[in-house]
């Protein structure tokens, strides 16, 4: 078994983190030598790591290890009993313990190999500050704490919140570069509703939705244009008229043929999780373990994309607000938003004027500005680094707010 299958089977992940940052601070302030802050830093970091399906054998090997370094491993109370098969596994300890940890792991040959190579790069991914995005040759620069706004440009006449309102393709392109103007990093355009309950359009159609707005937008703005469709023939049309990234709510499950045209043109690529199609995705959607699924979903699609040619720096993950969730699935996703990173790449999240705003705050969707800065603030603090929103300016500022407080990306705020 290589490292990928091995990460395939058992899902690694961060599912919590403590970081030392105030404490190293405070040790500063407090006149600590600076090799004392760098020695005590790493046992002031603390991480919770889970794995979902662990040998059960080599699951106590990694108890017995994680104990000898101070630290500890909970498991399956029946794996205790014994026999053989798989069991869950979180392990928990400091920096520094892990480091200990994984060496004896890596001396011990084998699956141990496997599962310390699988947790250094889970914590190397969870740890990463930024990335960059590589999309028809030119590069997006992500951070942590400087995510990059994304507006979104429905050219729909039946969107949940704005369908009909940029239909036309002079107002569309004026939008577009109002948004622009706005502060928008990525304009994202859309030519095809995937709304609950919505039933699509043949691919001529949306292509010709599409084509000319992207056209044009890209003629007069700097920032990237991403085509929001799941359609090889309509993605094809958007990049050559100028588009540089496909955001595929299907995480190219759609069409068979996207992920050669994703590798053929180097472009960047979002991948989205759904439970479901939009017809069918909000008839009582059910997860045994919400984030555990969502990731293992996304981690077969990065590989699913890299075995189809597409180089890891084109990709973007989403883990789908809205799209097969309920109410509470919604509102977990934002909670533990963080866990994603442990995929090791950038984080999308779309949250503007959804239903699940709604239903906290009673508003119709055009009225849901404050309900989803709220959110976007949310998202900017667990770690997105792309927000797709409708009011770009509004959500800009409240996204700068969130990341100033929490002490990141003060210069952009300035």
């Amino acid at each position: 078994m290589d490292l990928s299958s091995f990460m395939a089977a058992t899902n690694p992940r961060v599912i919590s983190c403590l970081d030392s940052d105030i404490v190293e601070s405070e040790m500063r302030l407090a006149g600590v030598h600076a090799e004392g802050v760098r020695i005590m830093a790493a046992r002031g970091a603390f991480t919770a790591l889970r794995l979902d399906r662990l040998d059960v054998g080599l699951a106590g090997r990694v108890k017995t290890a994680m104990l000898a370094a101070g630290s500890d491993a909970a498991i399956e109370e029946s794996a205790w009993t014994g026999g053989g098969g798989t069991t869950p596994i979180i392990l928990m300890g400091t920096r520094r313990q892990y480091k200990d940890v994984l060496k004896t792991l890596g001396a011990q040959g084998g699956d141990a190999v496997l599962l310390a190579e699988a947790v250094a790069e889970t914590l190397d991914n969870y740890n990463s500050r930024s990335f960059a995005l590589r999309a028809c040759g030119k590069v997006l620069n992500l951070a942590e704490g400087r995510p990059a706004i994304m507006g979104i440009l429905n050219v729909t006449p039946d969107s949940f919140s704005d369908g009909g309102q940029f239909f036309d393709e002079k107002t569309a392109i004026a939008r577009g570069v109002e948004m622009a103007a706005e502060g928008a990093d990525i304009i994202d355009v859309g030519g095809e509703s995937t709304r609950p309950g919505s039933k699509g359009v043949d691919a001529e159609e949306e292509a010709r939705r599409v084509t000319a707005v992207v056209r044009e937008i890209a003629k007069q703005v700097p920032c990237p244009i991403s085509i929001d469709t799941s359609r090889e023939s309509v993605a094809r049309a958007a990049l050559d008229a100028g588009a540089t990234i496909i955001n595929d709510v299907t995480a190219l499950s759609g069409d068979a043929r996207m992920a050669g045209l994703a590798a053929e043109r180097g472009c960047g690529l979002v991948l989205m999780h759904m439970k479901g199609t939009p017809r069918t995705m909000q008839k009582a959607p059910f997860y045994r373990e919400l984030i555990g699924e969502i990731t293992a979903f996304l981690r077969d699609a990065i590989s699913r994309a890299v075995s189809a040619g597409i180089s890891r720096e084109q990709i973007v993950v989403d883990p789908g607000i809205g799209f097969g969730k309920t109410l509470e699935h919604n509102l977990e996703i934002l909670r533990r938003l963080k866990e994603f990173a442990s995929l090791g790449r950038p984080i999308l999240v779309g949250v503007s004027r959804k239903a699940f705003i709604g239903a906290l705050t009673g508003a119709e969707a055009g009225e849901r500005v404050f309900g989803t800065a709220g959110a976007v603030a949310t998202a900017a603090l667990n770690g997105a680094q792309i927000l797709r929103v409708h009011d770009v300016k509004a959500m800009k500022e409240a996204a700068a707010v969130a990341t100033a407080i929490a002490g990141r990306g003060t210069s952009e705020a300035k």
